[in-house]
């Protein structure tokens, strides 16, 4: 890349990972009590190797924290605690993308802060769109406000995915539509790669269709599609004809197949399985084994009580040789509309 600023792959060296302790029942009606054993699983595991972020809204959901993960064996040395009251705990799409600048090495890293509108869904959202710049302040980083015509862009970490070196994934039902959850009305194609390029560094969008049944935020990449390695993506695949996720995902393959890096070669495509469709109240649940989370030493799959479950672990194994890769439990997850990924943000070194 010829850029200065680089976005880091979630497979780049990591310094931290953010997560916020759950508070909100109303995101996992019914299972909220669950929900939280599905954190401490997650924060257990990473926390063995890396330092895990945590925001607590309360004194006592901290000492709730503290005592469920003391008794689970988590590693309490490499976990701290980040008072911040917010909406929900969905730190992927609230927190600032942190951007690697070439010529800064004192301070490499910048927070670059999209604004947040609730999925162009929620209208209670402001204290979630107050959690980049607490973030920012916290590392002692500069913050970059991304705009265009004067109005502050909107985005969500779940809505791309990026490889570290000049590529991005993107889907135009979640960008694009101008009817449904509109984040950033009258954008166009061209002004959302002006403003990757310049805050990003990234040199080539690539635009798939849509995203899979049950999401929603109506189409974050990341539930479907992965940069794994450099030119290397992970694509769910659903093999019934008769699942709505079928042509979807195949459309999305076939964007892939003839697509080009920023580099000039072609992408190389691992297929996924998809789980069985999960159902619970009679709602479809994005359930999807591609919402994994990368950290410096294991991986962490949702995994959904489901024979795909082995198939999905093996595959991200293979394609993670250096990692240890655990399943995380993910069915009460999946009620929140959102799974392992969707609830973590790595903060990387800037180094790659």
């Amino acid at each position: 890349m010829t850029n200065a600023k680089r976005l880091p792959a979630e497979f780049d060296p990591q310094r931290a990972v953010w997560l916020g302790w759950p508070h909100n029942p109303n995101d996992w009606p019914g299972k909220f009590a669950a929900v939280k054993w599905a954190f401490v699983e997650m924060i257990r595991l990473l926390s063995r190797s890396q330092t895990v972020r945590l925001f607590v809204v309360s004194d006592g959901r901290r000492a709730e924290a503290v005592r469920m993960l003391m008794d689970s064996g988590a590693d309490m040395s490499h976990v701290e605690f980040v008072p911040m009251d917010l909406d929900r705990n969905w730190t992927r799409d609230i927190l600032p993308f942190f951007v690697r600048t070439s010529n800064a090495p004192a301070t490499p890293l910048t927070a670059v802060r999209f604004a947040f509108n609730g999925w162009g869904k929620y209208p209670n959202h402001r204290k979630d769109l107050a959690a980049a710049p607490v973030v920012a302040g916290h590392l002692g980083l500069a913050v970059e406000e991304p705009t265009i015509a004067g109005r502050h862009v909107v985005l969500e970490g779940g809505a791309v995915d990026g490889n570290g070196r000049g590529d991005l994934l993107a889907t135009q039902e979640c960008l694009l539509d101008q009817t449904t959850q509109v984040r950033n009305p009258g954008l166009r194609r061209a002004d959302y790669e002006a403003v990757f390029a310049a805050h990003l560094g990234v040199e080539n969008t690539i635009w798939l269709g849509r995203g899979i049944a049950g999401d929603d935020t109506h189409g974050h990449v990341d539930d479907f599609c992965r940069f794994v390695g450099p030119d290397t993506v992970v694509l769910c695949r659903e093999d019934n004809p008769s699942d709505v996720n079928h042509r979807v995902l195949a459309e999305n393959r076939e964007r892939l197949f003839g697509a080009r890096l920023a580099s000039g070669a072609h992408l190389t495509v691992i297929d996924l399985p998809m789980p069985a469709p999960l159902v619970y109240k009679g709602v479809r649940l994005p359930a999807s084994y591609a919402n994994f989370y990368i950290g410096n030493h294991v991986v962490l799959v949702p995994t959904f009580n489901d024979p795909g479950d082995r198939k999905a672990l093996s595959i991200v194994a293979d394609c993670f040789p250096s990692r240890a890769v655990h399943g995380v439990h993910a069915v009460e997850l999946a009620w929140g509309f959102g799974a392992v990924h969707c609830l973590t943000h790595e903060e990387p070194t800037g180094e790659g």
